[in-house]
């Protein structure tokens, strides 16, 4: 596929759509697929994501997400179809518990716990938003920084982009010593595109979008990159919370760091943050990080 015929922005985002749109299999079971092109194992945003939209398809639409934690166990085979197996935990007056297990040749490769609840009122605080932080529209584009690395594109040429993705300093995929070590990692991130207005939607393509660059603030410590002559990796678990009503497709900086990396193992923590400096969520997920040579 040719630079030219690779899909952004709507076009993009429709095929999100249709990977986040599983297909019934039975009263709490689903089939979900994964993009035509793309890496050599599942990305572990598009499983996240399509297991949140499992367990929501089985709760009560008057009650939201709020939270969810979820285990990476094998890599996922990007050719295979996913199944999506959902077990009822509880349905009380205020929440409702879902466990999802996403299954190929009937192993699991994910599965999650996800809360919902319904609309409360209580109390409300949260941490000041960074400052002096530039604007998405202050950054490079991602084809911007993209054409200064040609040789550093491999898969991620071809496959679609239904997510804008500027970060704010050097991201992990450039050369080997172009990148100075930084405490945070921020990048801005939106989809590209227009999604429908059903909140679980949007929950589950903050999933998708919130696995992207999480892991890639623990190499920011240490100025490392990924890739030869740098370091490989995988995720090996993932929470999130979401805080506040939001939509996806607006503009979010998602500002990341690591509080500890050791034994081939690193610790990144997120919190997203819309432009109005309104807290919408925050993540957490460690990885398997090991070095590799040139």
């Amino acid at each position: 596929m040719s630079a030219a015929e690779i899909a952004v922005g709507q076009a993009a985002v429709d095929q999100l759509l249709e990977v986040l749109d599983l297909t019934p299999t039975g009263e709490m079971a689903f089939r979900g697929m994964s993009p035509p092109v793309g890496p050599q194992r599942v990305y572990g945003g598009q499983v996240a994501g399509q297991a949140l939209v499992a367990a929501g398809r089985t709760v009560d639409p008057e009650r939201f997400v709020h939270s969810l934690h979820g285990y990476f166990v094998r890599p996922g085979d990007p050719v295979e179809p996913i199944e999506y197996q959902v077990e009822n935990i509880r349905d009380g007056r205020s929440f409702s518990v879902r466990r999802s297990v996403a299954l190929q040749h009937d192993k699991p490769i994910f599965f999650m716990s996800a809360s919902f609840q319904r609309v409360e009122e209580g109390l409300d605080h949260q941490a000041p938003a960074p400052l002096d932080v530039p604007g998405p529209d202050e950054v490079p584009t991602m084809s911007d920084r993209l054409a200064r690395y040609p040789e550093r594109l491999g898969i991620w040429a071809q496959i679609p982009r239904p997510i804008d993705v500027r970060y704010v300093g050097e991201p992990g995929w450039v050369r080997p010593g172009d990148r100075p070590a930084e405490p945070h990692q921020r990048v801005w991130m939106r989809i590209d595109g227009k999604l429908p207005d059903d909140p679980l939607l949007h929950a589950c393509a903050l999933t998708y979008a919130s696995d992207l660059t999480l892991l890639d603030s623990v190499l920011s410590v240490h100025g490392e990159v990924w890739g030869p002559g740098g370091v490989v990796g995988a995720s090996l678990d993932h929470a999130l919370w979401f805080h506040r009503p939001f939509r996806a497709d607006e503009w979010f900086l998602y500002d990341c760091w690591s509080p500890s990396a050791s034994g081939a193992r690193g610790l990144a923590s997120g919190r997203m943050v819309t432009r109005d400096g309104r807290h919408i969520a925050s993540a957490v997920q460690e990885g398997l990080l090991r070095r590799v040579g040139a």
